[in-house]
């Protein structure tokens, strides 16, 4: 695992000890959040508790530390070095603490097209997206663009895709939100190299020592928080 850190860093995060579990009636509530994230089933499962933990901690990051977060990310997700392919570029709509895209959208090269994912079946597609332009509220009530799902771009089609994460370890391995949105909707990179990109992002306080990886799992090509980029290796050429 390579590492780029913000000079004077030393590590990209010291692991603070996990926040007490909150209780499950609290994760019901909180059953999804916006972009990959979709409603997961409430079992006894030590990821699911993770998720909730890691969740909270991301929702206690105070306002100050967030804005500041979402500048530092833009400059990180903008020195990569795939950062400027050309085509059509997609983030999220921030919820439930989540790290903010908005300073990343707002400094895109001009050959790239900003887009917000759309559910579509089982799979996410996605479509071009400025801000004042409409938005739906899709079935969990995420702000998606106000398209014709069936017309929107197929996963294939994107040169670059920044999707929220629950959490990460230093080997870039990714936690998200347990719906399988991602992994079914990219499952293609599996057998290909990019393009499209993947890039997780969140906040260094997301970070744990280690996760499991399962079959299904799909890589990232790097990993950006507030504090430094991580690349698993091998990242593809």
């Amino acid at each position: 695992m390579r590492v780029r850190e913000k000079p004077g860093e030393n590590r990209l995060h010291e692991t603070a000890p996990v926040p007490s579990p909150q209780p499950l009636s609290r994760l019901r509530e909180r059953g999804f959040a916006a972009g990959f994230r979709y409603p997961v089933s409430m079992t006894d499962d030590p990821r699911q508790r993770l998720r909730q933990q890691l969740r909270q901690r991301r929702r206690d990051i105070p306002a100050a530390d967030r804005i500041a977060a979402a500048e530092a990310l833009a400059a990180h997700l903008l020195a990569l070095p795939f950062a400027h392919a050309s085509g059509h570029v997609a983030g999220y709509w921030a919820m439930d603490g989540e790290i903010a895209l908005h300073r990343w959208q707002m400094q895109l090269p001009p050959q790239q097209t900003y887009c917000l994912p759309v559910l579509h079946g089982k799979r996410l597609r996605f479509a071009p997206w400025r801000p004042g332009q409409p938005l739906v509220s899709n079935r969990y009530g995420i702000p998606e663009p106000a398209v014709d799902p069936s017309t929107a771009l197929h996963p294939e089609e994107m040169a670059l895709v920044v999707a929220p994460l629950v959490g990460f370890d230093p080997h870039g391995r990714r936690l998200g939100m347990g719906g399988g949105w991602y992994d079914r909707s990219f499952a293609f990179r599996q057998r290909q190299a990019a393009p499209p990109w993947l890039v997780g992002v969140g906040f260094s306080a997301q970070q744990v020592p280690s996760l499991p990886v399962e079959d299904w799992d799909v890589a990232v090509d790097a990993i950006c928080t507030e504090q430094a980029t991580l690349y698993p290796e091998p990242l593809n050429a």
